[in-house]
């Protein structure tokens, strides 16, 4: 017997959008506008970033996990050339997005521009419907059927590295497939363009995501005397980093260890009044900034360490590239 449910809820017919190719989209950001070269800057003395570099440095030679967490923009910004130096010289040991992440990483890659104006293409339902980048999902599609413990992070690096893409020079997810680095892919269904067209598959996207989630969870369990970072995700990195550092956690102390001495920062717009080693009170409206009781109160307050940096992309991270470079012309660490 069919419930009402069944007879009254139906599904969206898919079959029906109308998915135009990339060519006929106008663009917002193109490589040439927006991906920078390296280049030096200088930090303030007492910069967290210079005390956070130290950190990085010291993990490194340590060979204890550098997370770095990420919200699109970070891409959108055009520091992939510094974030990638990183990667390659070892000072990034794990790269985490959310699927908007990986949605300009490819279409860099692939055409050298990305973003769409949605102000434009929502009023004529045509936002997000690109047949070049609804790709995304074959590959993601492809790489869950071929082995079911596919990462979405390195199904979409292998195909974009070892495939006819332009601009993969740039690809973060390209770069961490080459470099054995793993980059983590964090969704929610519905949350972005390509879970609109006809060729998304529901259980597909969730696997490679989740798989994606344990692979997270397994390099916050080498976290103690480490780093990780948080540039401008406001949901995802708290919310991701809470669940996965809990499990690492209570592994941990199944074997009678301990991750509690690490490093975090917390890179964004939002200025944060008075005290932000200190939780909020829930009557403040900040209290609802999830990196900030998250990152900087909460999982480090048995024995971690909070920065917070309040700046844009192509500031914060040029930054933090150029103090970990100055100590390394200097051959120096020291604690921080």
């Amino acid at each position: 017997m069919i419930s009402k449910y069944k007879k009254a809820i139906q599904l969206f017919d898919r079959s029906q959008l109308l998915i135009k190719p990339l060519m006929e989209r106008d663009h917002d950001l193109s490589i040439k506008e927006t991906v920078k070269e390296p280049v030096r800057t200088t930090n303030p003395p007492g910069s967290p970033l210079n005390a956070v570099a130290e950190h990085i440095v010291r993990a490194r030679r340590e060979g204890k996990q550098v997370i770095m967490m990420m919200g699109a923009h970070v891409i959108r910004s055009g520091v992939q050339k510094y974030i990638i130096d990183l990667m390659e010289r070892g000072f990034i040991s794990c790269l985490s997005m959310n699927g908007a992440g990986i949605i300009h990483d490819f279409e860099f890659a692939l055409i050298g521009a990305t973003t769409e104006s949605v102000a434009k293409y929502i009023q004529e339902g045509q936002f997000g419907l690109w047949k070049e980048t609804g790709m995304i999902n074959d590959i993601i599609n492809s790489a869950y059927r071929e082995d079911p413990s596919t990462g979405m992070g390195e199904a979409v690096g292998k195909a974009v590295g070892e495939g006819d893409y332009p601009y993969k020079e740039i690809s973060l997810l390209a770069a961490g497939y080459g470099l054995g680095i793993p980059v983590t892919v964090h969704v929610g269904i519905g949350y972005d363009i390509i879970h609109e067209h006809p060729n998304c598959d529901g259980a597909a996207t969730g696997a490679t995501s989740y798989n994606d989630f344990l692979r997270f969870a397994r390099n916050v369990e080498g976290l103690e005397g480490g780093v990780i970072m948080n540039f401008g995700s406001a949901v995802m990195a708290p919310e991701v980093f809470l669940k996965a550092l809990s499990m690492a956690r209570n592994a941990a102390h199944g074997r009678g260890e301990t991750i509690r001495h690490f490093a975090t920062l917390v890179c964004d717009l939002r200025e944060i009044l008075g005290d932000f080693g200190r939780e909020p009170v829930k009557e403040d409206p900040q209290y609802y900034f999830r990196p900030w009781k998250t990152m900087l109160v909460r999982t480090v307050a048995d024995g971690g360490k909070g920065y917070y940096v309040r700046g844009r992309h192509e500031e914060t991270i040029p930054g933090l590239w150029t103090a970990i470079n100055d100590i390394i012309k200097d051959g120096r660490s020291k604690e921080a």
